[in-house]
């Protein structure tokens, strides 16, 4: 689809704690690789629908002011929101009905101060 999100980069500071919280959350393993001046770490891949890494560079800086990616936590993100709180994140918005045909929503603070929604059709 035109427009669809085909990579992410989620800046961060404390390199190792980013990558401790997103293979949690999202139970993957997170492979790092130096680029240039970035350290990267890679984020699923493109078969199993996440296409992102976390980045630690001079230019990356986290905020809770800039864009707010929202990812796809399945039939119900409860389980996913929950996973964020026990590694470290602080729920913004709890999971929130958007309408019965969008599903529901929810945001959280990760521990590098960006937020990140999740999104559920339940």
């Amino acid at each position: 689809m035109a427009g669809g999100i085909t990579w992410f980069e989620i800046p961060v500071v404390g390199f190792d704690r980013a990558k401790k919280f997103y293979e949690r959350l999202f139970d993957v393993a997170i492979t790092e690789q130096q680029i240039g001046q970035a350290l990267m770490g890679f984020i699923g891949s493109h078969e199993d629908g996440i296409h992102g890494a976390i980045v630690a560079h001079e230019w990356y800086i986290p905020s809770e002011h800039g864009v707010l990616v929202y990812f796809d936590a399945g039939d119900d993100l409860n389980m996913m929101l929950a996973r964020a709180e026990a590694a470290g994140a602080t729920v913004v918005i709890p999971k929130t009905l958007i309408s019965e045909d969008i599903g529901s929503m929810a945001v959280f603070r990760d521990p590098e101060g960006n937020r990140i929604a999740l999104h559920s059709k339940h």
